[in-house]
């Protein structure tokens, strides 16, 4: 039999460099307690959150995720024409077909790259960023564009009081690419699909069709999906940092999912952080962007100046299915 020809692996794969995508219309509490019955207090008591974002009728999941793939590609210096995938990671593209992919590889020029859309929920940014490692570390591709583009507004019931402040609207994108040295630590990912109502939408789209039914919201069991996450994040965290041959105390910088800041205060202190490890919060304004909110959250840290080139960050991602992912990168 002739032995089949494969690329040569390489040593590693890491960032090399970020872009968002944040809407133009910021939504305070106040207008979000106009539909439910809450308060401004209440919300930041429950949530931490001050305000979100929410798109408007031209900012489609398509068009957010090819601007924020552009300003990373930009930041990274990367050819179009050397992206050899491009991984988007949604839950709110409302086409089940074609894919949303394909359509921002042709917007950001990357026009014979693969495409693939990621259902992973609040995991699958980090779900995308495994599999973009692979891809690199495994000489298949050159670079590879990975995206979280949410347009949560769509599918979350504005009249909800259990889930309507929770969640805002962007994108956020990175590019991977090789490295002499990983960049990208190994990916902990799982699932628990025995539990998966606790994040689902209420019926199933054919209900749309006639006789017409209702939309199908997304609904949360939030104290529920509280008490699994506050339990499942650290001791995937750990895994992870382990995994990469680190310890907690060698983390630079800590950006979970932004689901609430209640959830990213009690992981942090279970996860015992150091005093110099910076935390993402960027759940303040920007609200819960599922897919979006790492890369969001990465953004916004590197923003502040406080962290350079090359420092560990742990990133972890939680969410419908249930799902979860962690793995530590160099930041770029």
């Amino acid at each position: 039999m002739a032995r089949l020809r494969v690329p040569e692996p390489r040593a590693g794969s890491r960032i090399l460099g970020v872009g968002v995508y944040r809407p133009a219309r910021v939504v305070d509490n106040e207008e979000i307690c106009a539909r439910i019955d809450s308060s401004d207090e209440w919300i930041r008591r429950r949530s931490g959150i001050v305000s979100r974002r929410f798109a408007g009728p031209e900012e489609t999941v398509v068009g957010m995720a090819a601007e924020a793939a552009r300003k990373a590609m930009a930041q990274a210096g990367t050819d179009p024409d050397r992206v050899g995938m491009v991984l988007l990671a949604t839950m709110s593209f409302l086409e089940q077909a074609p894919a949303a992919a394909p359509r921002v590889a042709r917007l950001v020029g990357a026009r014979s790259a693969g495409g693939l859309d990621i259902g992973a929920a609040c995991s699958g940014f980090c779900y995308a960023l495994g599999l973009a490692d692979a891809l690199v570390r495994s000489g298949e591709t050159d670079s590879v564009v990975v995206i979280g583009s949410e347009r949560m507004s769509d599918i979350v019931d504005p009249a909800d009081r259990g889930t309507a402040f929770l969640f805002g609207d962007g994108a956020g994108a990175v590019v991977v690419g090789p490295s002499d040295t990983p960049g990208i630590g190994p990916v902990v990912w799982g699932s628990d699909g025995e539990r998966h109502r606790m994040i689902a939408h209420d019926g199933s789209w054919l209900g749309t069709r006639d006789p017409r039914g209702p939309w199908p919201y997304l609904r949360m069991a939030g104290p529920e999906v509280f008490r699994w996450a506050t339990r499942t994040v650290p001791g995937v965290a750990r895994q992870a940092v382990e995994r990469a041959g680190l310890a907690v105390a060698d983390l630079a910088a800590y950006i979970p999912h932004q689901a609430n800041a209640r959830i990213i205060d009690a992981t942090a202190k279970s996860l015992n952080l150091a005093p110099h490890t910076a935390i993402a919060r960027d759940v303040v304004t920007s609200g819960n962007t599922s897919a979006a909110s790492i890369p969001l959250a990465m953004d916004q840290l590197l923003a502040q100046g406080d962290l350079a080139s090359g420092d560990p960050a742990l990133l972890v991602g939680f969410g419908a299915g249930l799902t979860h992912a962690a793995q530590v990168v160099a930041l770029p």
